[in-house]
């Protein structure tokens, strides 16, 4: 039973208090008004608090699922209209957020599929590759279809349960597939800051704390060699740690902690999070990227101010094979512990690192992804350093829309 004795409602990612009252209007669209108040008591006031801000944080135009604990009957798709909560703080006593949002019904999942339109071209690489254009819906999706021609597929286990992925998607299809609303979140990407999801992008986010996940990849902030990612890789039944050192010149170092964090996308399918460190003068950010369904994590690094080399490597050395860097990643030439294989690259001409990573000099800008080659010299089709590196290449932007059945 929920908290309290009251029912849940859920919308995106936001868990409220379920309203007693669900208004509904049709005339040239169906529209719902949702409004209730959460309080502490019964509440703590930092869950009443991340309730309030995240609901100011939810992003219109979007397609949301929406789902009730008393009221299941209700349960569709919605894009956001309005929202606006007034918070009030009896000091020491009591504070509430009163709320309401305006709502327009897509449909169940009976009525509509969900569509997602894969636009724009393969990355630009210097490799010649034309990469594997691959999807992941969420776990529990069904009827999937990309027209006259049918994609192959792959199972990938992570956290959230077997995630299938979708490979060698037809040029142009925008596939379609029916989820329930109840189901949509499973398998999502998501950031976390102090243990706690947010939602949207208009967030204050601590430097440290946070972390980025789909099940398969997990990926923290961490002290160790002047300051490194944590880029953990779910593989039999368990997360498996390797640290990741990001370099912003020669030796050039982060620290304990970046300036700033802010997120500048944050949906089910797909998360990017920007961190920035001050240099003397200038700026330095890595744009961190995460998909639904992918093995690795991809970045983006930047310095504002002159050119200098830009890398990133593993912590503890691990011998690989720095020549395959010639075609565009490098990977360990033996099974680790865990019976797996480091992968990383970019899409741009880089040097292997010795310690295994992607290292560009005299540059101002590197592109580079890190995953796993998840059974390391055994690896399933699609899970392999080159299918990885592949699918990469033909990472391709995902908006999902509703479309009538």
């Amino acid at each position: 039973m929920p908290q309290g004795d009251w029912g849940d409602l859920r919308i995106g990612r936001l868990l409220l208090r379920e309203t007693f009252k669900e208004s509904e209007t049709s005339s040239t669209s169906r529209t719902l008004d949702l409004e209730g108040q959460e309080s502490s008591p019964p509440l703590t006031r930092a869950d009443l608090v991340w309730r309030h801000d995240n609901l100011t944080a939810l992003e219109g135009g979007t397609v949301m699922p929406l789902t009730f604990y008393d009221k299941p009957e209700r349960n569709c798709y919605v894009n956001i209209d309005s929202v606006s909560a007034d918070y009030t703080e009896w000091r020491n006593e009591v504070a509430t957020s009163d709320w309401k949002m305006g709502l327009t019904r897509l449909g169940s999942d009976a009525e509509i599929d969900l569509q997602s339109r894969l636009t724009g071209a393969v990355r630009v690489n210097d490799f010649s590759l034309t990469g594997e254009r691959w999807h992941a819906p969420p776990v529990g999706h069904y009827g999937y279809q990309t027209g006259s021609s049918n994609p192959t597929s792959m199972t990938r286990t992570g956290a959230d349960g077997a995630i299938t992925v979708y490979r060698s998607i037809p040029t142009g299809a925008s596939p379609r597939w029916g989820c329930t609303p109840a189901n949509y979140l499973n398998g999502r990407v998501k950031l976390t800051s102090g243990g706690t999801e947010v939602c949207g992008v208009d967030q204050s986010l601590a430097s440290t704390g946070w972390a980025l996940t789909n099940g398969l990849v997990n990926v923290t902030w961490v002290s160790t060699g002047g300051g490194s990612f944590d880029i953990q890789s779910y593989t039999g039944g368990a997360y498996r740690s390797k640290i990741w050192t990001p370099f912003y010149s020669s030796s050039g170092l982060v620290g304990s902690a970046w300036d700033g964090a802010v997120l500048l996308r944050n949906d089910p399918e797909h998360v990017v999070l920007r961190l920035s460190k001050g240099l003397s003068p200038g700026r330095f950010t890595v744009d961190m990227s995460l998909r639904r369904g992918s093995r690795f994590v991809e970045g983006y690094m930047q310095r504002t101010t002159s050119a200098d080399e830009l890398k990133i490597r593993l912590n503890t050395a691990e011998t690989n094979n720095t020549s395959l860097a010639a075609s565009g990643y490098v990977t360990a030439t033996n099974n680790d512990a865990d019976g797996n294989r480091f992968a990383a690259g970019s899409a741009r001409t880089f040097t292997g690192h010795a310690s295994g990573g992607v290292v560009k000099s005299n540059t101002t800008t590197l592109d580079f992804w890190v995953g796993v080659a998840a059974g390391g010299g055994s690896a399933a089709s699609g899970d392999a350093a080159t299918d990885l590196r592949n699918q990469y290449i033909a990472c391709l932007p995902e908006t999902i829309y509703a479309v009538r059945r």
